[in-house]
């Protein structure tokens, strides 16, 4: 027998077992480090988190999925009209989301729901006239590190109207992406 057909009988004759064990080797350490970077991107960078109630209506309606972008405030600034998710700061075991309205230093107002931010009007075409609250509320300037945030269904919402500016180190993500239900797929604006 020549040695070529010796290496093909030395193949044939491996275990079938030996084959499948290799095969199972390989497809856990692919699984595993599958698994590492799954962890790392929900750990590090992006979160889904569960839209529950109305308060950000028509936007973002009750059960729907988004991903939230936990790493962007690292490097860029909290901004007004951002969607962000926070901790409720009378109570951190909950998150809530909401828009960024005011940042630190802007002197807010607002007459008869129109939201005013250091003496202008503020323009809100995401917010339905349906959805506006009429309250007033007298000027006021936001703290420093601190963001005035408002739900979209301005009726609808508990906000910083009622438990005032939200500090820096209660928002931890930027809402970016809704991945349920399949219809509103896509980038948040």
């Amino acid at each position: 027998m020549s040695e070529s057909n010796l290496a093909v009988a030395a193949v044939e004759t491996r275990p079938e077992s030996s084959r499948v064990a290799k095969l199972m080797r390989s497809w856990l350490r692919d699984l595993f480090i599958s698994l590492a970077v799954a962890i790392f991107i929900i750990i590090f960078l992006y979160q889904p988190v569960k839209v529950e109630g109305t308060s950000m209506l028509p936007g973002l309606e009750d059960q729907e999925r988004i991903f939230i972008n936990k790493f962007v405030y690292r490097w860029e600034a909290i901004s007004r009209g951002d969607i962000v998710v926070f901790r409720y700061p009378r109570d951190i075991s909950k998150s809530y989301i909401k828009r960024v309205i005011g940042v630190p230093g802007d002197r807010m107002r607002m007459e008869d729901g129109q939201v005013y931010v250091n003496g202008s009007k503020l323009s809100e075409s995401y917010i339905p006239t349906e959805y506006f609250d009429h309250r007033s509320y007298s000027e006021f300037t936001v703290p420093a590190d601190s963001y005035f945030l408002l739900g979209d269904h301005r009726s609808m919402s508990n906000d910083s109207r009622e438990f005032g500016p939200v500090e820096r180190e209660y928002i931890y993500g930027k809402a970016v992406f809704v991945y349920w239900p399949v219809d509103k797929v896509g980038r948040l604006k």
